[in-house]
């Protein structure tokens, strides 16, 4: 004899798919287009920086744009419903876009972060609409977050896991690398961004060699990180064990989301340098951006300086990727390197 039948329990798929539908569009409708900013350099050179200021994010950085892409493929995905938690592994600025994201959808959002995190920096989070959930030791905030969202019933968004595959890098519409080249007169020599998920340079390097631009992408990359001997030496798993002083970029391995085969050139930046960058980018020009920006300026002067050596004229376009504070290092012999390129036409790179 035929045992009773099970019982069968179906969402209600009509309520379900019009909420997700309508989060979609919210999100979507979400990101900005961010100005370009020019760096006066010397007339004379017919060089061009600009700054592409992800600061102006709805939610402050760079991460805006991944995080954004990562709320639609939950949504669509049918992996984030309303009324879920959403449970992240971060203290940067991917928590804090997360947290804009759950609130903009009226969900609740928690970030596992060190125990160690800058209050100041739990009180961004916060701000934007999260909760943070402190845990030790910082290698197992991943872990912890996974466990805490399934104990809770929630979403963990591992925004490394899909950083490589959820941005449009084919398309217009949101994408960094199109409006970096709708924004400049000419197409720009280099575009150069830093690397922490790898969305972005991932994003910008398919978007260049999909329509057959000739712009090349640069990385810059801290101390620390394993992008750039990972990219030397194609080494797909390698790993430096240390955490990068740059909020941001700079990663202690080769994170899926990073795709070598993409990037025409690593720069290896000191952290230093950095701080210089920023120093002097301040005094010129009055813009206050954080330690990626520096990072990714001091490989832009390097690049400048190529260019020149070699003859050639073109524009380098940086991303900043937010306005947050300066790594509290002594940048000083890089500020004053900079200043007497700018004088004297000749970057000496200190020792």
């Amino acid at each position: 004899m035929p045992g009773p039948k099970a019982a069968v329990t179906l969402r209600p798929v009509e309520s379900s798919r019009a909420w997700a539908a309508a989060a979609i569009a919210r999100v979507e409708q979400d990101t900005v287009v961010t100005p370009l900013r020019e760096v006066p350099l010397p007339p004379e050179w017919g060089v061009g920086l600009y700054l592409k200021d992800e600061s102006a994010q709805p939610s402050g950085s760079v991460k805006h744009r991944l995080l954004g892409a990562a709320f639609v493929h939950a949504l669509a995905a049918g992996q984030i419903a309303e009324g879920d938690t959403v449970v992240m592994a971060s203290a940067g600025p991917a928590a804090k876009a997360g947290a804009y994201f759950a609130r903009l959808l009226g969900l609740d959002f928690i970030a596992v972060v060190p125990r160690s995190t800058r209050p100041e920096k739990i009180a961004e989070i916060e701000a934007a609409g999260g909760r943070c959930h402190p845990h030790h030791p910082p290698v197992a905030i991943y872990r912890e977050a996974r466990r805490l969202a399934a104990d809770i019933g929630g979403h963990y968004l591992d925004h490394f896991a899909v950083a490589a595959h959820v941005i449009d890098w084919r398309g217009e519409a949101g994408n960094i690398a199109a409006e970096i080249l709708r924004g400049c007169a000419r197409p720009p020599e280099w575009i150069v961004t830093g690397a922490g998920t790898g969305a972005t340079s991932a994003t910008i390097g398919r978007h260049l060699r999909y329509h057959g631009h000739r712009t090349r992408l640069a990385v810059a990359d801290p101390e620390n990180s394993a992008y750039f001997p990972g990219w030397v030496s194609g080494a797909s798993d390698y790993a430096t064990g240390m955490p990068s002083r740059i909020e941001g970029i700079g990663r202690p391995r080769m994170e899926p989301g990073f795709l070598p085969s993409v990037v025409d050139l690593v720069v290896p930046v000191p952290d230093a340098a950095a701080a210089g960058a920023l120093a002097h980018l301040r005094s010129l020009t009055g813009i206050t951006a954080g330690g990626s920006t520096g990072t990714c300026l001091w490989a832009a002067w390097r690049l400048i300086d190529k260019m020149r050596t070699e003859g050639r004229t073109g524009d380098v376009v940086v991303v900043m990727g937010d306005a947050g504070r300066a790594p509290a290092l002594d940048g000083t012999a890089y500020a004053e390197a900079i200043d007497r390129f700018l004088a004297t036409g000749v970057l000496v790179v200190p020792s």
